[in-house]
């Protein structure tokens, strides 16, 4: 007996979107759900889609204020968000305000399936927060607190250390300065304090720190941990 289909709520007012991302995503086995506005978004709602894009710009209500409605009626559905290109603050926006990801249009259907993939993954892992998380060399002992490169063992001040448990909590999803500031300490609202921190995690752990494969940056967002394998 075959497992029931990921459902997955498309909202987006444009035909040719919602058309190219029924095709795309139906292809992999995923049963879409459409909204060309956020009235009809929020009864298909009751169909309990396991998974939402959210396009911000629809014609009948400002895209941060559906998202947040949602947010408020279903705490853990992944939701990833589409924007205009350059559209930085209204990222940071949708992110603080619960969106697990976001793509900039025009966008290509790969790098949508690696999201979804990722946005599920990490729903996952708040369900059941996995001991050990590994991507690439790079592992992570959450109970023991022991993080290696391989065999080698990583040693981390307790400030690093908290700034990887927090990204590998939210491995594949983009986190932003606000968040990751209030996580860490609190008080502070100043980004460097936090590139200070991502930099000395950096050297530590990736092979090159100019290039690094682990902890990436979302230019102008946030940082966003490479996904768990």
């Amino acid at each position: 007996m075959s497992a029931a289909p990921i459902k997955v709520l498309v909202i987006d007012d444009e035909p040719p979107i919602r058309k190219l991302l029924r095709m795309g995503l139906t292809t992999q086995g995923y049963d879409i759900l459409e909204a060309p506005n956020g009235k009809t978004a929020l009864e298909k709602l009751d169909e309990e889609p396991a998974l939402i894009i959210l396009d911000l710009g629809l014609p009948d209500v400002q895209g941060h204020e559906l998202l947040r409605t949602i947010r408020a009626r279903n705490e853990g559905v992944p939701i990833v968000v589409l924007s205009s290109r350059g559209d930085e603050a209204g990222k940071v926006q949708a992110l603080d305000l619960g969106a697990d990801d976001y793509l900039t249009k025009p966008f290509g259907m790969e790098e949508l399936l690696a999201r979804l993939r990722a946005a599920l993954r990490h729903q996952l892992q708040v369900k059941g927060e996995r001991p050990v998380f590994r991507t690439g060399d790079l592992s992570v002992d959450l109970v023991r607190r022991i993080v290696k490169i391989g065999d080698r063992d990583v040693k981390l001040s307790p400030k690093e250390y908290d700034l990887l448990r927090v990204l590998v909590q939210h491995s594949g999803k983009v986190l932003t300065h606000r968040f990751l500031l209030k996580e860490l300490w609190d008080e502070l609202t100043d980004a460097q304090y936090l590139r200070v921190y991502v930099r000395q995690l950096r050297q530590k752990i990736e092979a090159d720190p100019e290039r690094p494969q682990y902890v990436l940056t979302e230019t102008g967002i946030g940082y966003r941990l490479k996904a768990g394998d």
